[in-house]
């Protein structure tokens, strides 16, 4: 699976200029990169120096770029579900209603974006994926709802499972199946299958989220008051959803901070300044950060089995900004205008929390 690197910061830090210099810095090193805008506008195209499609264009060698179409993407999207159906149904619901007369309803552009990013990945045709957002928080929340998502599926299946109107109706689905399914369910089995295939392809996303090794973010701040004060608030919502961010760039092109000391700010994440891009990009594709090197920031959850503790990784909050709370293998923590639904390892499923304090910028529950 590819790297999926993303860069976080303020509307006008100058995030997509960064995108461009580190998808153009993991091609000049021999990896297939794909660079891809949420934005459909013309900023991309303009900063390239030529059109983007919503396929993929070659800019140069080893470098493609694409700007997503929600409309393209829900057209491919319904295609999909009309063969699956087709597959499972012997009378097919939906084989009237086209791909082209559909309208893009809020939020199916974030889950048709991130299927496509999935798919992307999993290619094989590319080895880093740069994923430019038209925000830092939308950024995050397209992200993330590969977590949410899972969570969705796993809570209301088993909400369904052990409700009595499905204990109820069980009896009946194995023979109303043979009638309308191409194939015989039976008892748990049905429907079974499907979620299945959906819940392993969200799992096998929220876990390539959590692993350094596949996905990282950068901060990204001009190094005024503002810009900085943002960014810290995107670190600490980016280990909500369970993202490495790898270090800070000071961009110092695009705004009239002078940076200030960093350091305390975004300790222990490295720093790194980017100059000012005169037309030509070598200067500031010299000064992006690597991102092989963010496996020495820290993770955004950690699990001390012999002290019994999680430890979850929460720069820019407090106690009073964070709520938790526990429901049998999981715990939910709400902060930032997010929530996080961690499961449980091993060694502490079952048991309940008995103290939560703060230190070290991390969120430390003892059970």
């Amino acid at each position: 699976m590819a790297l999926i690197l993303t860069y976080l910061g303020k509307g006008g830090s100058g995030c997509t200029t960064v995108a461009i210099a580190a998808s153009k810095r993991l091609a000049s090193q021999g990896k297939r990169t794909l660079l891809v805008s949420q934005d459909a506008g013309p900023a991309l195209g303009i900063l390239l120096g030529q059109a983007v499609e919503a396929t993929p264009t070659q800019i140069e060698t080893n470098f493609s770029a694409l700007q997503f179409q929600s409309t393209a993407l829900l057209q491919a999207a319904w295609e999909q579900l009309k063969q699956r159906e087709a597959q499972y149904l012997r009378e097919p619901f939906f084989k009237n209603v086209y791909g082209e007369e559909l309208g893009v309803l809020p939020g199916m552009d974030a889950a048709l974006s991130m299927n496509a990013v999935r798919e992307y990945a999993q290619s094989g045709n590319y080895d880093a994926i740069v994923y430019d957002g038209r925000s830092g928080m939308e950024t995050l929340r397209n992200l993330g709802s590969l977590e949410v998502m899972s969570w969705y599926v796993r809570r209301f299946r088993d909400v369904i499972a052990n409700s009595d109107v499905y204990k109820a109706i069980q009896p009946f689905i194995q023979p109303v199946s043979v009638a309308v399914l191409n194939s015989g369910w039976s008892g748990q089995d049905a429907g079974n299958d499907a979620m299945d295939e959906s819940l392993g392809l969200l799992e096998e996303g929220r876990s390539a989220l959590a692993n350094v090794q596949k996905a990282v973010a950068y901060l990204v701040t001009t190094g005024d008051e503002l810009s900085n004060a943002q960014a810290k608030y995107l670190w600490g919502s980016a280990q909500q959803v369970g993202l490495h961010v790898g270090g800070v760039c000071v961009n110092a092109g695009a705004g009239n901070g002078s940076g200030g000391d960093l350091g305390d700010a975004f300790t222990p994440l490295a720093i790194s300044t980017l100059p000012q891009r005169n037309g030509d990009w070598q200067n500031l594709m010299d000064a992006i950060p690597d991102p092989s090197q963010a496996a020495a920031a820290p993770t955004p959850q950690s699990f001390d089995a012999a002290a019994s503790q999680l430890r979850v990784f929460l720069p820019g909050f407090d106690k009073s900004q964070v709520k938790l709370t526990q429901y049998n293998q999981e715990v939910t923590i709400e902060a930032g205008d997010q929530r996080r639904n961690i499961v449980l390892p091993a060694g502490l499923k079952g048991r309940s929390v008995t103290g939560a304090k703060f230190q070290d910028q991390h969120l430390v529950l003892s059970f």
